[in-house]
């Protein structure tokens, strides 16, 4: 499945889960999009409650079905660390998930926008793949030419950071400096049941 570019708040209505994180969409109208949204009660079955954890999870990092079950597999090998968990790594080590988590820009399709024209430098290099794994001490900045006017607005927003990240806002700099915890992401997804989505299907 391609990536979804049609609206966020419908999406988030029919997701019943805040795409955007702000819970803004939902704020109205908690419920499905649509002239009956408001009347669909009937309780999903095992399987579609795996299948919406899982669309939930994707649509939130706005990543094709491909790149998603791929990361999945990657993270399914990792011994160390609990799959749930590696998964959330895999995910939040992307360049545009980065770029927004330092308050870069007011959302990840924003973010993404970012790296695809070419604004971004990793580590003094230039870097137009969102889907680009980030290291943990990996720092992320801005070319000197690029018009950064939608990063000081996002910047001047105030926006929430998170503990495994560092910005500086003077120099539009910002690091990864260590990997998430599980209590450090969303508590909305339920990654048991994306594991048991995936374990049916592979």
């Amino acid at each position: 499945m391609s990536r979804y570019i049609g609206s966020t708040w419908s999406k988030s209505r029919h997701l019943g889960f805040s795409v955007l994180e702000t819970g803004d969409e939902l704020k109205k109208r908690a419920y499905g999009p649509g002239q009956h949204g408001a009347d669909r009660k009937r309780k999903p079955s095992e399987y579609g409650a795996q299948l919406l954890e899982k669309q939930k999870l994707r649509t939130l990092y706005g990543i094709s079905e491909r790149q998603f079950r791929n990361m999945f597999i990657e993270a399914k090998k990792d011994k160390n660390t609990v799959t749930g968990l590696a998964f959330f790594r895999l995910l939040e080590a992307r360049l545009d998930n980065l770029v927004y988590r330092f308050g870069f820009a007011r959302t990840r399709a924003a973010a993404r926008q970012l790296v695809n024209h070419g604004h971004v430098l990793v580590n003094g290099k230039k870097v137009d793949i969102p889907s680009y794994r980030c290291s943990v001490n990996d720092v992320i900045t801005f070319k000197g030419d690029s018009p950064l006017k939608v990063v000081k607005e996002s910047l001047d927003s105030a926006p929430a950071h998170v503990a495994y990240v560092t910005v500086d806002a003077e120099k539009l700099q910002g690091t990864f400096a260590r990997l998430p915890e599980r209590n450090e992401l969303t508590k909305d997804i339920k990654e048991a049941a994306v594991i048991e989505y995936y374990n049916r299907k592979l």
